[in-house]
């Protein structure tokens, strides 16, 4: 394969997998490869572009091409860390320096979920995972995007915060501060303890680690299901939530009243949870019924292919 076959290097860097693709013009992915996580605030710029680096060496390698060449005419690279502008033009100026490919794009990898699950150029996405974030492009290129880095810029939700608001209300159906709950007793068995009051101890004392709340969603999606009211308004404030940064990024970009594609993903969402699901579709009957739900089943990875066409198709 002579490299001037190929139009795009893709990139498509998360926190756990960074997945690298090389595609044709006509959309023909040529050589994909998964390698380690895209983590730039813990390896910094440089050292995470250095991962996505594996996974440029093992296409060349494939595909038998030299190592002193770019791949493609651009590098679309949809990465983890990539929320302010300062960041995304930190990233730009690495990735450009790898000398990969003729020009570079880089941007934030909601865009390439996004992209993933629409039909064209443009939409909105809704990642709800361990955290939560949104993004959107309009018809005429207008970008809608949050910080989306936890408290500090608003945030709640995703599995760490539902389950972390499921630990609250159990802790205070236990005390009497709050109203009863089958989390009561279902939390503190998930972690193995006699009751919260003990779970509660084993936290501050370091025996079980904070960062383990996110192992509770599937439990309170399983007490709603039983018709818990204290699990129920945690599904309830949920689809609140998610609507919430849809209904932004759609509000921006003047996309309320269009027939906008609204793709959903991530771990919460992908799981299709059905009183979830409803409390989303009955939200967006009320305040954007044009809009078309769907859930990402593609990866990523293809969006960042996609995206990079679709710039290429407007130069």
């Amino acid at each position: 394969m002579g490299v001037t076959r190929a139009a795009v290097l893709a990139i498509d860097g998360g926190n756990s997998k960074t997945e690298v693709a090389l595609a044709a013009a006509d959309g023909t992915v040529l050589a994909c490869v998964r390698v380690g996580g895209f983590t730039p605030y813990l390896d910094g710029v440089p050292g995470s572009v250095s991962v996505a680096a594996q996974g440029v060496a093992l296409i060349r390698a494939e595909l038998g091409l030299p190592a002193d060449e770019p791949l493609a005419d651009l590098l679309a690279a949809y990465v983890a860390g990539a929320d302010f502008p300062v960041e995304v033009d930190a990233l730009t100026a690495e990735f450009a320096a790898r000398g990969w490919a003729r020009r570079t794009v880089v941007d934030n990898d909601a865009f390439a979920l996004m992209r993933s699950g629409t039909s064209r150029p443009w939409g909105v996405a809704v990642v709800c995972g361990a955290g939560m974030n949104a993004v959107g492009i309009a018809p005429d290129g207008r970008h809608a995007r949050f910080p989306a880095i936890g408290v500090v810029s608003g945030d709640w939700g995703g599995g760490a915060g539902i389950g972390e608001t499921a630990h609250w209300f159990a802790v205070r159906a236990e005390d009497g501060r709050g109203a009863p709950t089958v989390l009561r007793k279902a939390v503190a068995e998930h972690f193995e303890c006699a009751s919260m009051a003990e779970l509660v101890e084993a936290i501050h004392f370091g025996r079980i680690a904070d960062d383990r709340f996110g192992e509770l969603a599937p439990l309170v999606f399983e007490v709603a299901g039983l018709g818990d009211e204290v699990a129920l308004s945690i599904v309830e404030r949920l689809a609140d939530e998610v609507c919430a940064w849809a209904f932004a990024a759609m509000g921006r970009l003047e996309l309320m009243d269009a027939d906008t594609e609204v793709v959903l993903g991530g771990g919460v969402l992908r799981a299709r949870q059905p009183l979830l699901m409803a409390g989303i579709e009955r939200r967006f009957a009320e305040r954007a019924p044009r809009a078309v739900l769907t859930v990402a089943d593609e990866r990523p990875i293809h969006g960042a292919v996609l995206l990079g066409l679709d710039e290429l198709a407007r130069r």
